[in-house]
């Protein structure tokens, strides 16, 4: 989800945070991290951290699964290209 840079700079939001959704009446409320994860410890952040790996990693083996037989060339392998191995 995109959330505006200056909203989330103003309510502490970063990349990999979780935030929920609550109900409120005819609209949603987007509920910001309850502590910024420069105040957690190091085991706390790297938690984090493996969680969104996880979720990114999940997010990625559903793309391969989609782009099969598609375009024949993976977002990584530009990455690849013309480095020394």
């Amino acid at each position: 989800m995109t959330i505006p840079k200056a909203i989330a700079d103003q309510y502490g939001i970063a990349p990999g945070d979780e935030i929920q959704f609550m109900p409120a009446g005819e609209a949603i409320r987007v509920q910001p991290p309850p502590i910024a994860p420069s105040l957690l410890g190091r085991d706390r952040r790297l938690e984090r951290f493996d969680k969104a790996t996880e979720r990114q990693r999940a997010r990625q083996g559903t793309e391969r699964r989609r782009d099969r037989g598609g375009r024949g060339w993976r977002r990584e392998g530009l990455y690849e290209r013309g480095s020394a191995r």
